[in-house]
């Protein structure tokens, strides 16, 4: 048997969310959100849009991002994560001059930044 996902309408997001309507519509034009429609129109989100929706409310309204910082946030969260493998030669006792450092300094930043959001979502889980 085929489990389905579960579908939210705007009026339940919103409820969910504690917000209006309105402002779904809106985070949804200025963060290219794109939900799913019927044939009428209708919007239906997914849990996955339910989780964005959440994840914004929190950046605009906890940690006080803007908008555009919000939707820059939103992508980095979004973009694929580089895996790390170690190798052999890996030695935690290695002093900071000798570290040679790769990758772009704003790839390091993205991480830094996707760690930091880790670190206090799991932290409002305490």
């Amino acid at each position: 048997m085929k489990m389905m996902k579960r579908q939210y309408r705007i009026g339940e997001l919103a409820k969910q969310l504690k917000l209006k309507k309105f402002v779904l519509r809106f985070w949804e034009k200025e963060l290219g959100i794109k939900p799913q429609r019927s044939i009428g129109g209708q919007r239906f989100y997914q849990e996955e849009d339910f989780e964005t929706f959440k994840t914004i409310k929190t950046l605009l309204y906890e940690r006080k991002f803007t908008l555009a910082g919000a939707k820059k946030e939103l992508s980095l969260l979004n973009a694929p994560k580089k895996s790390i493998i170690a190798s052999q030669k890996t030695d935690m006792n290695i002093s900071p001059s000798q570290l040679k450092i790769h990758d772009e300094p704003s790839s390091i930043h993205k991480e830094l930044l996707s760690i930091k959001y880790k670190l206090q979502r799991l932290q409002e889980l305490l």
